[in-house]
């Protein structure tokens, strides 16, 4: 992966880092990233093979893409969605002095079911979704943003939401989302987790079906410092329907004591 991740600052404040997840780019969190560069200075990650990083080759070394990242941007708490939080997990374990807290917002430590974690989907789903994008690389796109906003109360308008976030900048190569597939489908986090000394907060949407809530509060029942919330109405993409909710909660959590 040569070259240098692309970094949007925004604001003023305590540093937060936020990534997203797979298909997606920085532009994503939109409204929330308005609101939160009130009170913090905000590093909007494009991750390698995505938006204005897409030239950079993604592969699946977690360790790699958190590197890149962190060489990047200063010590701070990071915020990631979905993929994203699997990179901060990364992060975390290899980089405690740069990735000082976490917010995991709709991560699994294990997105697929395996023997002992039984929350989470069938690894058939991430297998399908790389074999389509040969076929039909856009309609592929899709249908993983309509699987993301399935469930939430604010479905349609969410839909509408990613899809433009997706147009607006620039498409991910399929290189990326082939390897952005595999690092959904065969990372596991579960045994790491009680290693991970940070603290952190586990956000759920409520009526996520691609993320279970119970899997994220399973997951951060088994970290000594961590804390979950859910948001009831919530899909994958909380931040977007719920973006009101979604900021009140972070930032209780980034205003909260050391030992909150």
């Amino acid at each position: 992966m040569p070259g240098r991740v692309v970094i949007h600052v925004r604001g003023s404040g305590p540093d937060l880092v936020m990534v997203h997840g797979w298909g997606m780019h920085s532009g994503v969190w939109g409204r929330v990233a308005n609101d939160l560069a009130t009170r913090w200075r905000l590093h909007l990650v494009d991750v390698p093979g995505h938006g204005a990083s897409r030239d950079m080759r993604l592969g699946p070394d977690l360790s790699a893409i958190a590197a890149l990242i962190a060489a990047e941007t200063p010590p701070a708490t990071w915020i990631g969605w979905s993929m994203g939080g699997l990179i901060s997990l990364q992060a975390a374990i290899d980089l405690p002095r740069q990735c000082e807290r976490m917010i995991l917002v709709a991560t699994n430590p294990s997105f697929v079911v395996r023997d002992h974690w039984p929350q989470g989907v069938d690894e058939a789903l991430f297998t399908g979704f790389a074999d389509e994008l040969n076929r039909d690389f856009q309609g592929t796109l899709n249908r993983f943003l309509v699987l993301e906003t399935l469930g939430s109360d604010t479905a349609r308008e969410s839909l509408r939401r990613l899809k433009a976030d997706l147009h607006n900048g620039q498409v991910p190569d399929l290189h990326a989302l082939r390897s952005g597939l595999k690092i959904l489908r065969d990372t596991d986090y579960t045994a790491a987790l009680s290693g991970i000394g940070q603290q952190a907060l586990w956000l759920a949407g409520g009526r996520d079906k691609l993320v279970p809530p119970g899997a994220m509060k399973k997951a951060a029942s088994l970290m000594p410092r961590a804390q979950f919330h859910r948001l009831p109405g919530a899909g994958h993409a909380p931040f977007i329907g719920h973006g009101g909710e979604f900021v009140t909660r972070v930032e209780r959590f980034l205003c909260a004591g050391p030992e909150s």
